[in-house]
């Protein structure tokens, strides 16, 4: 759970980035700009170099070293916590490419080297983890990492283009009130750690599948993954005699909030930066428990 302010970090990165780029001098190089390139590694390298050494001694330093090792914790919150490396992975690639491609890199060096930046950043986090007692480094947590750069990379090579995006949505739960120091005392907190009332979405643009259509070209469909009952990790749920925790799976509406025609710049840059946010709609749910339920506007 510690991890998952990287993404509202990679946010704000993104919307200064992205309001910056409408600026005549931060316009996007046509060519290689080395000087751009040499501030795109120098800026990357710094920032990343005082997260992991903030992290390292904010939060890992107050706990027991041990030996390098794996813990597998695949079964612990439903996967949730997996869905949430996966995005953060993939909007952190997102982000490097955007970048080397202000500077004027070629295609193949996003990928290589902006599009992985997710992955590299988060495996050196899983280090930290596997040299510490409380953790140890978690094997799904990997994958997951993997798959968000997978999705970014995959996508480029196949369309050159983001058609599938993934998206985050949020609803307060009574869970949160339950366990506060683990799922949040306020707002702010139960946006990070409350996994019951977390969705990741993968949203796709219909008009981008069929471009010669009459289809809105900000109108997207997605599906959602979600899930409720957790107080606890599984082990902990189950130890504890607690209600089963359950999966949520979703289908509903969306909206591409940067194929939304607008004049402003500003506007532009807010809608590339929340982009990540699904946007209310009607949906309707499937439990693992085999009910359905409708939703007007599911958050």
């Amino acid at each position: 759970m510690k991890k998952k302010h990287f993404l509202f970090i990679v946010c704000t990165l993104l919307f200064v980035f992205n309001t910056n780029a409408q600026r005549t001098f931060f316009q996007k190089s046509d060519t290689l700009n080395n000087s751009r390139l040499k501030g795109v590694y120098l800026t990357e390298a710094t920032l990343a170099t005082v997260t992991l050494v903030g992290l390292h001694q904010l939060w890992y330093a107050d706990f027991p070293k041990s030996k390098f090792h794996f813990n597998n914790d695949n079964k612990d919150w439903l996967q949730m916590d997996k869905m949430g490396h996966m995005m953060t992975s993939y909007y952190i690639g997102k982000l490097g490419m955007s970048s080397l491609d202000w500077a004027g890199s070629s295609k193949k060096q996003q990928l290589v080297y902006g599009a992985t930046l997710g992955f590299a950043f988060l495996t050196a986090v899983e280090v930290f983890d596997g040299y510490s007692k409380e953790w140890g480094a978690s094997p799904g947590d990997i994958l997951a990492n993997a798959a968000g750069t997978g999705l970014l990379v995959g996508q480029e090579l196949l369309w050159n283009e983001q058609r599938i995006k993934l998206k985050y949505s949020f609803h307060r739960t009574s869970f949160a009130a339950q366990r506060p120091n683990t799922l949040g005392s306020n707002f702010s907190e139960e946006l990070l750690k409350d996994y019951n009332g977390q969705t990741y979405w993968l949203s796709a643009n219909i008009w981008s599948f069929h471009k010669k259509s009459n289809f809105p070209k900000w109108l997207n469909i997605a599906i959602g993954f979600g899930a409720q009952g957790m107080l606890y990790s599984q082990n902990k749920n189950q130890e504890l005699s607690l209600p089963t925790p359950y999966r949520q799976f979703y289908a509903g509406l969306d909206v591409d909030l940067t194929k939304i025609k607008t004049k402003s710049k500003f506007l532009k840059a807010l809608f590339n930066t929340i982009n990540f946010i699904k946007i209310p709609a009607p949906a309707i749910e499937f439990t693992s428990k085999g009910k359905i339920k409708t939703h007007l506007l599911y958050f």
